[in-house]
């Protein structure tokens, strides 16, 4: 089990892991070394998260969801498959975390009465300035 947040932990078993050649730094080893990692993880379907927890993740995911609810996280940074894995593995701990705060409703509120006055107050003294500038016979 791996420990996501104080309430949410994940069983290793859920977390899908392939490597592929990664296009990033390696010089020649780049080339012979599959050292990049995709890390893919079912949130619809996992029993480790909460509903709540699931939706806000998959809307939290954006374009790295798929149409079947699968996260998939790419990791190519570092030149070995080891930092590699720990960084997707960290990437997606993080989406988890930011989805297991409850977002705190908004409350409506009224614009004050003292604010509502202020603007009709500066209204008027432009309206006023603009007034004075229109031309009046005689005083060309």
């Amino acid at each position: 089990m791996l420990k996501v947040t104080d309430t949410i932990s994940i069983d290793d078993s859920e977390l899908e892991e392939s490597f592929v050649r990664s296009s990033g730094p390696g010089g020649q080893n780049v080339n012979k070394v599959s050292s990049a990692v995709q890390l893919r993880f079912d949130a619809r379907h996992s029993p480790s998260l909460p509903n709540d927890v699931a939706i806000r993740l998959m809307k939290l995911a954006g374009k790295r969801l798929t149409k079947e609810g699968v996260i998939v996280i790419v990791a190519q940074e570092h030149r070995d498959q080891s930092r590699n894995r720990a960084e997707a593995r960290e990437r997606l701990f993080d989406l988890i975390r930011q989805a297991a705060v409850k977002p705190v409703p908004r409350r409506k509120t009224k614009v004050p009465k003292a604010a509502k006055r202020k603007r009709l107050d500066e209204k008027k003294h432009r309206g006023g300035i603009k007034s004075l500038r229109r031309g009046r016979p005689g005083f060309d």
